[in-house]
């Protein structure tokens, strides 16, 4: 069932691509009423995706959305957000609260955009959401409310899992780490899918043994909490295959790899947020 606080409420989606209908999707499959939401497009095509999909209302006209909105979800391209707020009159901006899912986007830019005082959360959400399955962190303005947040944390459930990081800076490493994630991961399915081909399974049942290898790992995980270390451990048994298989995961420096991986990431999210 959706948030309780999100019941009634008006909300605004200004973009109509896929992480807007994700989380459009996720709060009607949650109980919020079509009726309460409408989005803005500039593309045609984009406008009839999503009514088709979430059967809200939608308009070419950005404003007529914020005006009608008591939150508004900005899910536009980071290049297109500075633009796109400075063509909206003041006056309709500083009621609703906005939450931005534009990656890289700090607070002082969306800030600075927006009239002084207006209530706005910076986000940083992963493309799971597209499934009800998205891990989203998030920060708030010092203008946010304990209430605001509830209302941001019932939209971003609508699409999995949300987390508020304690200072803005971490969203970097949440970049690095969740956002850029799933592409490591698919990249183990992949190479993983592929060993197993090499080995003498048919193409489609590799694919299938990985990917459900690695859902199924992750829903362990997650189901009981026990510690990866703990779980991989239950697995590897002495003197055995997937012992075998560990040494030479560690041998090939997977490891160092993976770490290597998110500070890359992270370190690259910082760079663009400064320029």
């Amino acid at each position: 069932m959706a948030n309780a606080t999100l019941e009634g409420r008006r909300i605004g989606f200004i973009g109509c691509g896929a992480m807007a209908r994700a989380l459009a999707g996720g709060l009607v499959e949650a109980g919020i009423a079509p009726s309460q939401i409408a989005a803005s497009d500039p593309f045609p095509e984009a406008r009839s995706q999503f009514e088709k999909t979430i059967g809200g209302r939608t308009t070419e006209h950005n404003a007529e959305v914020v005006a009608a909105s008591e939150i508004v979800i900005l899910a536009v391209k980071p290049a297109a957000v500075a633009s796109l707020l400075a063509a909206l009159e003041d006056s309709i901006c500083e009621k609703p609260l906005w939450i931005s899912i534009a990656a890289g986007v700090t607070l002082a830019g969306l800030q600075s955009a927006l009239p002084g005082g207006v209530r706005v959360v910076r986000t940083m959400p992963n493309t799971p959401a597209l499934v009800g399955a998205g891990s989203t962190a998030y920060f708030p303005a010092a203008s946010v409310t304990e209430a605001d947040l509830n209302l941001v944390e019932g939209v971003l459930e609508a699409a999995g899992w949300c987390w508020r990081a304690p200072n803005e800076d971490l969203l970097d490493a949440v970049t690095g780490l969740s956002g850029s994630g799933p592409a490591y991961v698919f990249l183990m399915i992949e190479a993983l899918a592929d060993a197993g081909v090499r080995e003498g399974l048919p193409r489609d049942a590799a694919q299938s043994l990985a990917t459900r290898t690695v859902f199924g790992a992750a829903k362990l995980a997650l189901e009981t909490g026990t510690h990866p270390g703990v779980l991989k451990d239950q697995v590897a048994s002495p003197g055995g295959t997937t012992i075998a298989g560990l040494e030479q995961l560690e041998a090939g420096g997977v490891r160092a790899a993976l770490y290597s991986a998110v500070r890359a990431a992270t370190d690259r999210s910082r760079a663009l947020r400064d320029e």
